[in-house]
């Protein structure tokens, strides 16, 4: 009877112990695996990087040379003077880069200045159920259209 308790405890022992080796082999090679395909990912994100780098480099010099000739308007930045919420706030810059987004790539000499200040000023702009009045205080226009606009909460 001893003998056959001792031969339990062997086996449960072996059995154990294989268990323990084989979770560790596994845990091994499926580090490996993970492992090699994180340095691909890492490898290929490196790759894209320089890819991006590299038309980035391409774009710029282009644009210099187009850009020599005549002075094209490049991009659009809202100021806004707001004293409300910071999402009406985001929001409200989003809808007024919509009303100017027709302009970009336009040549400055051909932009009407006057124009650009009656889209946006004394309008009313509903957000969230509150009604916001937009007043334009300044505008430059250079190869970027930088616009001051001051809202004031309509009651």
């Amino acid at each position: 009877m001893a003998e056959i308790k001792r031969m339990g405890y062997k086996f449960f022992l072996t059995l154990i112990t294989g268990a323990i080796i084989g979770l560790f082999i596994g845990m091994g090679i499926l580090t490996a695996i993970i492992s090699y395909r994180i340095d691909k990912y890492h490898e290929e994100i490196q790759y894209l990087k320089n890819v991006i780098e590299d038309k980035d480099a391409k774009l710029k010099k282009l644009e210099d040379a187009i850009n020599k000739r005549r002075l094209i308007l490049k991009d659009i930045k809202v100021v806004l003077i707001h004293e409300g919420d910071e999402i009406d706030k985001i929001t409200l810059i989003k809808h007024i880069k919509e009303k100017y987004n027709i302009l970009l790539g336009k040549e400055v000499k051909n932009i009407d200045i006057d124009m650009v200040e009656e889209v946006i000023d004394k309008r009313i702009m509903k957000i969230s159920k509150k009604e916001y009045r937009l007043n334009v205080t300044k505008i430059i226009l250079i190869d970027t259209l930088e616009i001051w606009i001051e809202t004031k909460l309509v009651e």
